[in-house]
C-alpha cells in the first residue's frame, strides 16, 4: 500500500474512532452531571472491585484545594515523568475534548483506546448501576464513570504514578476510593458552597477527607482556621505534614520573560535558578508544591536531581490558565471562576503585562458568587463585556450586566449575547488605544475560557 493509501485508512479510522468516542461521552452525559455530589463511595467501589481495584496497582498522588489544583497536578506529573517514571494523570474538567481528563505519560487518551477503556469498564458499570437502581438508588454519575475509566486506563497503561485530582471536595469525591501516598491540598477558599457548606472550617473539613493513614500531605499556606482543621485531621490518620511556610518555602522569585525564575526549599534542599512558564505568584506556590510532593514520593524527603527538576519545570504548562493565546492586541484566557482565583489572576496581570488598559470578557455560572468575582476583577478591567459562560448553570447576559453595572458604573458595562461578539467587541475596544498597549482577558468560567481556546485556534 502507498504512503498516501495507508494515510487514507489511518485517517478514516481516525475518525471512525472520533465518532465513536463522542457517542460514548454524549451516552455518558446523560447521567447526572460532576457538580451533583451524592455523599457515598460504594457505587465507584463496586465497580472497582469487579475490576480487580485497579487503583491499587500504582502510587497516587491526590490532590485538592479550590485553586490551583490542575496546575499544581500537571507539575507534580511532568517532574515524575521526567525521572523516567510512567504517568497517569486525571484531572477535571477538560478544555476541549473529554479525552484530556485521561492522560498517560502526559498526553490524552486517544478515541481508540477511549473507545477500548469504556468497553473494557461498561458491563461492570452497568451491573453496579442495576444494583443501585433497584436499591433505590441512583445510576454512577458523569464524574463516577469518568473516575472508573481513569483507573483503568492507568492500570492498564501500566502507569507507575497516577496524579489524580479531586472532581469536587475530597471526602464524598469519587476519586476518594484511592489511597494516595501523597495528598496536596492546595490554598482553601470559598467556592461549591452549595456542596461543601458555607464556612471555610466545613469546606476544609470536606478536603481533608482525602488525607489517609500513614500518607505524606503536602499543605499550602491556609487561613488559621482552615490549616487547625487540616492538621487535626492529618494527626488522626498519622499523616506525615509538609507545610508550606514552615517546612518548604518559595525563597526568592523573579518575573521573567514567559513565566518567572524561582527559588525553592523543598525537603530535601534549595533549588536555585528554577524557571516555571507560568505567570502569576500563585504559581510559584504551585510549583513548590509540586516539588515536595514529587520529593515525598519519589525519595521520601531526599534532594533531587537539580537539572531534572530544571528540566520538569520548564517544560511544564497549564492550558487556560494565564495562557497567552493570541497577540495583537494579547489576549489572555485565565479559568478564575471563584474571588479568590480572579484576585490571583488581577495581580498576576498587573505584575506579568506591561498593559496599559485591559478590558475583560467575563462569563460565569449562577450559582457563583458572582458579585465577589466581579469585585475582584473591578481594579484590573478598565471595560467589560459580560456574555454567556454556556451550560444550563450560565448565567444570563442581562443578569450578569445588571450585577456588572452595579459593581462598574454604566459606562464600563457592555453585553454580547455571543461569546465570537464578546471577544470582537473587547479587541476592538482593546485596539482604539493610541499606544496599542491595551489587552483582552477572557475569564469567569473554565467552560467560557475553551469555548474561547477554541475561538482563537488553541482548541
Amino acid at each position: 500500500m502507498s504512503r498516501s493509501g495507508a494515510e487514507h485508512v489511518r485517517d478514516a479510522g481516525d475518525a471512525a474512532a472520533r465518532e465513536q468516542a463522542d457517542a460514548i461521552y454524549r451516552q455518558i452525559l446523560q447521567r447526572a452531571p460532576e457538580h451533583d455530589i451524592d455523599p457515598t463511595l460504594d457505587r465507584v467501589r463496586d465497580v472497582l472491585d469487579l475490576l480487580g481495584n485497579p487503583q491499587r496497582a500504582y502510587r497516587v498522588v491526590h490532590l485538592t484545594g479550590t485553586n490551583g489544583k490542575t496546575s499544581t497536578a500537571r507539575m507534580i506529573e511532568r517532574l515524575v515523568r521526567e525521572h523516567g517514571l510512567r504517568t497517569g494523570r486525571f484531572t477535571s474538567p477538560h478544555l476541549t475534548r473529554v479525552n484530556e481528563r485521561i492522560a498517560i505519560d502526559g498526553e490524552p487518551i486517544s478515541d481508540a483506546r477511549f473507545v477500548e477503556v469504556w468497553a473494557d469498564v461498561a458491563p461492570y458499570v452497568e451491573m453496579v448501576d442495576e444494583r443501585s437502581l433497584a436499591a433505590g438508588g441512583p445510576r454512577l454519575s458523569f464524574f463516577e464513570v469518568f473516575t472508573v475509566m481513569a483507573f483503568a486506563a492507568f492500570a492498564d497503561a501500566p502507569v507507575d504514578v497516577a496524579v489524580v485530582e479531586v472532581g469536587l471536595g475530597g471526602r464524598w469525591d469519587s476519586t476518594n476510593v484511592a489511597d494516595g501516598d501523597v495528598a496536596v491540598i492546595t490554598p482553601v477558599a470559598m467556592d461549591h458552597e452549595r456542596y461543601l457548606g458555607d464556612t471555610l472550617v466545613q469546606i476544609a473539613g470536606e478536603k481533608a477527607g482525602i488525607v489517609k493513614d500513614g500518607a505524606t500531605l503536602v499543605l499550602a499556606q491556609q487561613e488559621e482556621s482552615v490549616e487547625g482543621v487540616i492538621l487535626a485531621q492529618a494527626a488522626e490518620r498519622g499523616a506525615r505534614v509538609l507545610r508550606e511556610g514552615v517546612d518548604i518555602e518559595v525563597l526568592e522569585r523573579t518575573v521573567a520573560v514567559g513565566g518567572q525564575v524561582l527559588t525553592l526549599r523543598g525537603i530535601g534542599g534549595v533549588y536555585t535558578e528554577v524557571f516555571v512558564p507560568l505567570f502569576g505568584e500563585h504559581q510559584a506556590h504551585n510549583a513548590l508544591l509540586a516539588l515536595a510532593a514529587t520529593e515525598a514520593l519519589l525519595t521520601g524527603g531526599a534532594a533531587l536531581d537539580p537539572g531534572v527538576v530544571e528540566v520538569g519545570f520548564a517544560e511544564s504548562s497549564s492550558p487556560g490558565r494565564l495562557e497567552v493565546v493570541r497577540n495583537s492586541p494579547t489576549i489572555v484566557v485565565d479559568g478564575a471562576h471563584n474571588p479568590a482565583g480572579a484576585t490571583a489572576l488581577a495581580g498576576a496581570i498587573d505584575e506579568a503585562f506591561a498593559f496599559t488598559r485591559v478590558v475583560g470578557v467575563v462569563g460565569v455560572m449562577a450559582d457563583k458568587d458572582v458579585e465577589g468575582i466581579l469585585a475582584a476583577l473591578e481594579p484590573l478591567l478598565a471595560e467589560i463585556v459580560v456574555t454567556g459562560a454556556g451550560g444550563a448553570r450560565a448565567m444570563e447576559p442581562d443578569d450578569l450586566a445588571e450585577v456588572a453595572r452595579e459593581v462598574f458604573g454604566e459606562d464600563r458595562v457592555h453585553v454580547a449575547y455571543r461569546l465570537d461578539d464578546a471577544i470582537d467587541q473587547a479587541v476592538q475596544r482593546a485596539e482604539s488605544e493610541v499606544d496599542r498597549g491595551a489587552g483582552v482577558v477572557v475569564t469567569g468560567s473554565i467552560l467560557l475560557v475553551a469555548q474561547a481556546r477554541v475561538l482563537l485556534g488553541r482548541g
